[in-house]
């Protein structure tokens, strides 16, 4: 399973739509980790797994979810219901909660990933609005019956290897 992760578009829809329909054939799946303020299963975010965040005021978003792969579990959820901005304690429990191999969030627009647990934490970062560092960035998530790799990109497609890491599967 290999997954293309997005996260707080804010409102960008030519950008967001050139990101995914270069990256779409490369993929299993997209998603999208909140704040886009678009639209659920139109213009860009047709075909893309959405999560609602904060600022996805009307919108029919779910507040969170879960996809069962061939190859394990991924959670996701925007992270502003845990109040990720000020601690991850209470996402580690949902996560553990769900059974989930992989939880993907966003909210604080900083790219990060890191193993608790067992399970791989991954925050994409933001594609228009980053924070903690200039680069927009998103990731590909793959998930193989052994790992857990996390590749991340920068907006123009050039790979971040200082951010991302293959993690050893929970079961191994």
């Amino acid at each position: 399973m290999k997954a293309l992760i997005i996260s707080d578009s804010h409102g960008w829809t030519d950008e967001l739509e050139q990101l995914l329909v270069t990256k779409r054939d490369e993929v299993d799946q997209i998603f999208h980790c909140g704040d886009s303020e678009l639209v659920p299963n139109q213009g860009p975010l047709a075909g893309v797994i959405s999560v609602k965040g904060n600022c996805d005021m009307g919108q029919d978003f779910p507040e969170e979810w879960i996809e069962d792969t061939n190859n394990g579990r991924m959670y996701f959820t925007h992270g502003h219901l845990y109040q990720v901005k000020s601690h991850l304690q209470s996402l580690v429990l949902r996560a553990e909660e769900v059974g989930a191999d992989v939880a993907s969030f966003g909210h604080t627009h900083v790219a990060t990933c890191f193993q608790e647990k067992g399970i791989v934490f991954i925050n994409p970062g933001s594609i228009r609005l980053p924070s903690g560092r200039r680069d927009q960035t998103y990731c590909i998530c793959e998930l193989t019956d052994a790992t857990i790799e996390v590749t991340y990109y920068t907006y123009d497609g050039q790979e971040m290897p200082e951010l991302g890491g293959t993690f050893p599967r929970k079961n191994n």
